[in-house]
């Protein structure tokens, strides 16, 4: 038993329904995180929660249960820039998965060489007062990135604070993925600046947007349907640059009810209406960002 004073977590629901919706082959779930024994590989001491093990064996029995065949693991902001347990879990299973880690600004380009041969494609920073324990991006840290073809991927914890960030971004060089949608605010509309900025980065070009944790977006519980509008308008206008993750094993719930993954596969159909839509989103995209060599 830890003496950790944090609240724990909720578990995932040990059980996810079958899902109605048929995921095509080849079918990725662009953003889980895995856990190991806390006395192993301990949450950062400014870390808010700490959670039980989530261990990759699990993820890929209930991945498979799903019709999912391939992840990215995204090291969890309890873990930092600790990617120990990361790394030792793409080594296992190289052809399951690909990972993003945070990195920090002082990392050198010999490391981040290496990183990308053991199986990662992207480094993960923070943005918003929230979370000081986790690097932030830099023109420094993305020139870094860019030189070892590895994409910046982006958790805002400001909500709708995206339209203060976008500046940022657009004086980036490099390919963006946006995490949780960008974390805007479902009650404010389309026309909002927060979500209007999410449009203007997808217009750039090389900018991805996660279509991850609804939750971050609004109180609702289960299907979160004042995000359904913002994500069906983010596939009208650049689905060629989406994503979708699931968040497993959705830490962080506390007070919330805890979605069934089976269901939320089920929500894609919702999102995304169009079978050669869900191709090119489950697919082809992840393969574009995450498959490569």
């Amino acid at each position: 038993m830890s003496d950790d004073p944090k609240p724990l977590t909720d578990p995932p629901d040990p059980h996810p329904r079958k899902p109605t919706l048929q995921l095509p082959k080849g079918a990725w779930d662009c953003l889980i995180h895995v856990y190991g024994p806390a006395q192993e590989y301990p949450f950062h001491p400014l870390n808010p929660y700490r959670s039980e093990p989530a261990l990759p064996e699990r993820i890929i029995a209930q991945h498979d249960f799903l019709g999912i065949d391939k992840a990215v693991i995204v090291n969890g902001a309890g873990y930092g820039s600790d990617n120990r347990y990361l790394l030792e879990t793409l080594a296992r299973y190289p052809k399951r998965f690909r990972g993003v880690t945070y990195v920090e600004p002082d990392i050198r380009p010999a490391a981040l060489a290496s990183l990308r041969e053991q199986g990662l494609r992207g480094a993960r920073f923070a943005g918003g007062p929230a979370y000081a324990h986790l690097p932030k991006p830099s023109p420094d840290i993305a020139r870094k990135l860019a030189d070892a073809d590895l994409h910046l991927e982006f958790l805002t914890f400001t909500p709708g604070g995206l339209d203060a960030e976008k500046a940022l971004f657009l004086a980036l060089p490099n390919t963006i993925v946006i995490d949780h949608f960008g974390r805007f605010d479902a009650t404010q509309g389309l026309d909002h600046p927060g979500f209007t900025a999410l449009l203007e980065l997808l217009d750039t070009g090389r900018v991805w947007v996660m279509l991850s944790n609804p939750g971050f977006c609004t109180r609702e519980d289960y299907p979160f349907a004042a995000v359904t509008p913002f994500a069906r308008a983010l596939v009208r206008h650049a689905p060629e640059r989406l994503l979708w993750g699931s968040n497993w094993p959705h830490v962080m719930k506390m007070g919330r009810g805890m979605p069934n993954d089976g269901d939320l596969v089920d929500l894609i159909g919702e999102w995304i209406p169009d079978a050669a839509t869900r191709q090119m989103i489950l697919v082809d995209n992840p393969e574009r960002l995450y498959g490569r060599p």
